[in-house]
């Protein structure tokens, strides 16, 4: 049965690069089974959504599959065929029919039509392509998710520190091989998302603190957010607005190297207290003067 990958994406044939990415974000976030659970067809139609997109956005591909169709997986054996075949003619001088070389075609991928003339030519089944979306705090440590894939479930562990736009492999979860080949990959790319107070840049993480003016003047004790949980932090006397401290080793995990991590970088800000009372001001003003 013919798949219209342009249908299932919403999109005209005619439709840019950057429309194909556009209507497959809106639909990959609209059908992610972790967000229809209770929805059978959520399933089926994110896999349809993950394969039209691997398709269109590869303009190699698309020219293949606008060309041939379902069979555009097999555009390369049929050109090399069709051409050797205009070859052998053209040397013995005769013609090749179209329905002569429709024979073939189908004789050559197990059509009906084949009649047993040509072998079965054994094919790789297509690469599957999928996004995963994570929390950075999710992203900090391993992680086990069950993903459904052609139907089935396959469990899989995400090591910590896994970077945002990385890719991995998992090797024969993609599409069926044809005429016995072997199964296609399955590459899983990831998304994580921005942290509301915490950033990452590699496997380091920073963030900033504020101060008021007494703390930092006198020293004392703040507490700050970290990827687990809230962290209590001794501020010396005398802190200098935009000052920076290192926690050495409470950074984001390196990815697969078990114990190792980056560090965590604090940036104070001091605050300016504001509204103070004439007895305040009366308090500076003999500050400065002393």
């Amino acid at each position: 049965m013919f798949i219209d990958y342009y249908k299932i994406l919403g999109i005209d044939k005619t439709a840019a690069p950057k429309d194909i990415k556009a209507a497959y974000r809106k639909l990959a976030r609209k059908y992610h089974p972790d967000l229809n659970p209770d929805n059978k067809d959520a399933k089926k139609n994110f896999q349809q959504i993950n394969e039209a997109n691997e398709v269109l956005s590869d303009p190699e591909k698309r020219k293949k599959y606008d060309q041939y169709g379902n069979d555009w997986q097999h555009a390369d054996e049929f050109e090399k065929q069709k051409q050797y075949q205009e070859q052998s003619a053209h040397s013995r001088g005769s013609g090749f029919s179209g329905g002569d070389f429709s024979d073939f075609f189908e004789s050559m991928f197990g059509g009906a039509g084949g009649g047993g003339r040509g072998r079965q030519v054994k094919y790789r089944g297509e690469d599957f392509n999928a996004e995963l979306h994570l929390e950075l705090i999710d992203a900090s440590k391993n992680q086990k998710q069950t993903l459904t894939v052609n139907g089935g479930k396959i469990r899989i562990t995400i090591p910590a520190g896994i970077e945002n736009g990385q890719t991995i492999k998992i090797p024969g979860h993609g599409g069926p091989g044809i005429n016995g080949g072997p199964n296609g990959d399955l590459y899983i790319k990831f998304s994580i998302a921005n942290h509301p107070k915490i950033k990452r840049l590699g496997d380091n993480l920073y963030t900033s603190a504020d101060l008021d003016l007494y703390t930092a003047v006198l020293g004392g004790e703040i507490t700050i957010d970290t990827l687990s949980g809230k962290v209590k932090l001794k501020v010396a006397p005398e802190t200098q607005n935009g000052s920076k401290i290192k926690l050495k080793g409470k950074g984001f995990p390196v990815y697969k190297k078990e114990g190792q991590f980056g560090d965590f970088y604090v940036t104070y800000n001091v605050k300016i207290p504001t509204n103070l009372t004439d007895k305040q001001k009366a308090l500076f003003t003999e500050l400065s003067k002393s």
